[in-house]
């Protein structure tokens, strides 16, 4: 039997999606709608690195000046947590098995249970065998 093939990655990514999207379907098999949320997880997590670089480029700053001369906090800092959290929620959906964080050893990961019985039974019921 041939090795299984693995959907492409979305055109446009960049190196930090291209990774996320390479990650998850090298280990995953995702239906069509689960793909349609890893894309636009992808899209986010170029758009993260994106806004990263350019507060590393502006030398990190915390604070810049606002409309009346006051301290504020650096727009990008909002944005940049706007984004991670907005990664977190599509990478949520998903709802992939929790593997252990890097540089845990031992330990499986908790699986989702739901998505191991519902892939258990589409394998039957198309005659792939669980």
């Amino acid at each position: 039997m041939a090795a299984p093939t693995h959907p492409k990655a979305p055109t446009g990514l960049r190196p930090a999606g291209r990774k996320l999207w390479n990650d998850v379907v090298a280990k995953y098999t995702l239906r069509v709608d689960e793909l349609a949320v890893l894309a636009r997880a992808a899209k986010t997590a170029d758009r993260l690195a994106e806004l990263e670089k350019a507060h590393a480029d502006l030398g990190r700053p915390f604070l810049t000046r606002g409309s009346m001369g006051q301290d504020v906090i650096h727009p990008l800092i909002a944005e940049i947590r706007n984004h991670e959290a907005h990664l977190s929620t599509q990478l949520a959906k998903l709802k992939l098995p929790d593997m252990p964080a890097a540089g845990e050893t031992g330990g499986t990961g908790r699986r989702n249970q739901q998505r191991d019985a519902a892939q258990s039974r589409w394998a039957q019921a198309h005659g792939a065998g669980a």
